[in-house]
């Protein structure tokens, strides 16, 4: 391995997971156009996803709850938060979203190309989620408009865009607010009045953090499953034999674990950022206080010295170190539903079809940073 830290290196325009496996294998760590440190390998960021003490999450200019707080901050948050994933939490949202998978599937057509990213993944991700959060379906064609152009801001990286369309989102989501502080006793009893009502270390949440809170729920997570869902079609298509033993039948957990490890093998969610708080030797080099450090998912569940093979598919074998959905403190708190919502997409698939197979005529294509994941994936369902 090289001592040498590649620096200014720029990833605009590359597909970043192969682009991390040609780095990876010479270096644990390089330094991009805008001064980042990306580490690379499994060790290097599970050690600093693991230690919230040197590595703080408070990094944006926005405000950000939970992901963006530290220490007791964090912890009041996310206690308050997880409840609304837990097992009991979620139950009664199965149905919700298993109806919306099979109104979807039902109304898509056979035998012609349908993308898997905008003409199933997204639409299945808005109507998902608005079926949990209880919002109406007249939010469908804003909210589709609204994830093309996000999608097509981050592409283009400039942030003066993406802050344009962070604002045009946070308006969608006081909206939805408004109208319900205004109704009092009177507003829905859906899960986004429950949060509005709740309370964080004792105290009501601000309207600042609920808007904060609904856009890390859904503005994340609309993009994020819809880029799964792509990922996964890809995936069926292009591994028959992995396809068949899908359609013979698995539990949900074991379903589950087959979806984790798609994702693994091809992880969507690229990296997340950190600040060190002071001075500190990772990755085998010396990184000082105030800089930013990017965690890299991607590359690390493709580190050989931990998947000798990262293409095999291997669910039980690599689920002990899979960071689809990160580690530490900061861990996904989403996980749960993301979980959720993945399976009944597939189930619903598998069930509606016969076959999930590339479209002849259709041309894939992969993201490039900074999204990961497929762009386009025309398949034909049979």
């Amino acid at each position: 391995m090289s001592d040498h830290i590649p620096d200014e290196l720029e990833p605009a325009g590359r597909d970043l997971r192969a682009y991390t496996d040609e780095l990876r294998p010479d270096h644990r760590v390089v330094r991009n156009s805008r001064g980042e440190w990306v580490l690379l390998r499994h060790a290097d960021v599970v050690e600093a996803a693991r230690d919230a003490g040197r590595f703080s999450n408070a990094v944006s200019q926005f405000l950000q709850v939970p992901n963006g707080l530290d220490g007791d901050a964090h912890r009041a948050a996310r206690a308050t938060l997880d409840a609304y994933f837990t097992p009991e939490a979620l139950a009664p949202f199965e149905p919700v979203f298993r109806d919306i998978a099979r109104r979807l599937f039902a109304e898509l057509p056979r035998g012609t190309a349908v993308d898997a990213v905008t003409g199933i993944g997204s639409n299945f991700a808005v109507r998902g989620q608005s079926g949990w959060l209880g919002w109406s379906a007249d939010l469908e064609p804003p909210l589709l408009a609204w994830m093309t152009e996000n999608h097509a801001a981050s592409r283009s990286g400039d942030r003066a865009r993406m802050a344009v369309v962070a604002h045009d989102f946070d308006a969608i989501i006081r909206s939805i607010i408004e109208p319900r502080r205004a109704a009092g006793d009177d507003a829905p009893d859906d899960l986004t009045t429950r949060l509005m009502r709740d309370t964080v270390d004792g105290r009501p949440f601000t309207d600042e953090e609920i808007v904060s809170i609904l856009r890390n729920w859904t503005g994340g997570d609309l993009g994020s499953i819809a880029l799964c869902v792509g990922v996964l079609f890809a995936f069926l298509a292009e591994n028959p034999d992995v396809q068949r033993r899908l359609r013979a039948g698995m539990s949900d957990d074991e379903l589950d674990a087959a979806i984790d490890e798609v994702l693994r093998i091809d992880d969507p969610f690229l990296s997340n950022r950190r600040r060190t708080t002071c001075p500190v030797h990772i990755a085998g080099v010396d990184i000082p206080e105030g800089a930013h450090v990017k965690l890299h998912w991607t590359s690390a569940n493709r580190d050989t010295d931990v998947f000798p093979d990262p293409e095999a598919f291997d669910p039980a074998g690599n689920a002990e170190h899979n960071l689809v959905y990160g580690t530490g403190p900061h861990v996904c708190p989403g996980r749960p539903l993301a979980t959720m919502e993945l399976r009944i997409a597939v189930q619903e698939a598998l069930a509606a079809t016969e076959w999930i197979a590339w479209a002849p005529d259709g041309e894939p294509e992969r993201e490039v940073a900074p999204v990961g994941g497929w762009a386009r994936v025309p398949v034909v369902l049979t």
